[in-house]
């Protein structure tokens, strides 16, 4: 069943400085009820514009949303539900826990204000805080807790009113990277003991991958592609998404006969792998664990810079008058200044973008 519908959601709106930016645009998806859907894309790109939109903050400039199979917003019917009576919980990157209150009654507020029973009150209020790991901390109040217990009060105040969805917008974004990875785990707990279907808002594609049974990536108001994350990290469509998830290199090409030489030295071959289908100018796109650095077989390069990490060794090494990245076993040894070879394999093959579109971007950075 499908629990979230987006059906061409359109979001325009006009600033002083930029005039009318186009936020969303034409944004159809369906979420089904119990998934884990990432929204994942830089700053500016419209994915919190859009968690807005269903959550009932934002009205629509074109399109509809529907919640569990119910209408809720349609500009051409001009229907509207309020966030009020939507139904969901909601969890945003400020705490937003009102200091002024205990964690028992920063809990209790939702239902204090629908006029549930007292005694219904304290119950649900007690589930909420033993499933967020709260308990003994009612009479607390937030100044003294920590980071980690504070978002724990405003998950526990989300679930307490027993959402069908969750909305979260970058939810861990101030917490230290202990402490997010960790609730990362909480929030997949919950989720798995209350059955809701979750909304996840970052710009941070480690949370994305861990979290989400499905995801999308954003770019400037456009979906640029929507599955799981292995799907997304294996198969990017473009040259975006490939930049988004996970650490890449992207190289100048021009393919002929075959076979692919730097932009700036057609006579430098670089990649002699399967014979390519292609001609004309590409970005050869590639990870940097995908690259076999050796002493004699390949491309002959030099290691400009060596970092030891904790399970493997990065290499940097000249490309022309460029550099890419290289991961590999601590076994496979270099020192800076060394002459190697490197031989890159499956890489994937993009047209060039246009100068416009990293223009637009840093516009919608602004906004």
């Amino acid at each position: 069943m499908d629990q979230i519908v987006l059906e061409h959601v359109t979001k325009s709106f006009t600033t002083k400085a930029l005039g009318t930016v186009v936020a969303v645009r034409d944004f159809n998806l369906s979420v089904t009820k119990g998934e884990c859907f990432s929204f994942l894309g830089p700053s500016g790109c419209g994915k919190t514009t859009t968690l807005r939109m269903i959550a009932g903050f934002e009205d629509l400039s074109e399109g509809s949303i529907y919640l569990g199979g119910k209408l809720v917003s349609d500009r051409k019917k001009n229907i509207y539900l309020p966030p009020e009576k939507r139904e969901l919980g909601m969890v945003f990157q400020a705490f937003a826990v009102w200091p002024h209150l205990n964690v028992y009654e920063n809990v209790a507020f939702p239902l204090k204000v629908k006029k549930y029973p007292h005694t219904q009150i304290r119950k649900r209020v007690e589930e909420a805080l033993h499933h967020c790991n709260l308990d003994g901390l009612e009479k607390v109040y937030p100044s003294d807790l920590s980071g980690g217990q504070q978002q724990r009060i405003a998950l526990a105040r989300a679930i307490v009113v027993n959402p069908e969805v969750m909305l979260l917008d970058e939810p861990l974004s101030n917490l230290d990277p202990h402490l997010r990875e960790s609730m990362r785990f909480e929030i997949k707990r919950l989720q798995r003991e209350f059955g809701f279907t979750i909304i996840f808002v970052t710009h941070d594609q480690a949370e994305a991958m861990a979290l989400s049974d499905r995801m999308l990536v954003m770019d400037m108001g456009n979906i640029q592609q929507i599955g799981t994350p292995q799907e997304l990290y294996q198969k990017p469509v473009n040259r975006f998404v490939h930049s988004f998830l996970g650490q890449s290199n992207f190289t100048d090409v021009v393919i002929r006969d075959g076979r692919a030489f730097l932009k700036e030295d057609e006579s430098n071959l670089l990649f002699t792998g399967t014979p390519l289908e292609l001609k004309g100018d590409y970005v050869m796109a590639t990870r940097p664990n995908a690259i076999d650095v050796n002493r004699e077989d390949g491309y002959r390069t030099t290691i400009l810079k060596r970092i030891s990490k904790t399970d493997f060794m990065e290499y940097l090494v000249s490309v022309g008058k460029n550099s890419i990245m290289v991961q590999t076993p601590h076994r496979n040894f270099f020192r800076t200044g060394d002459q190697c070879f490197i031989k890159i394999k499956d890489p994937t093959w993009y047209r060039p973008e246009s100068k416009d579109i990293g223009e637009e971007r840093e516009r919608r950075n602004t906004i």
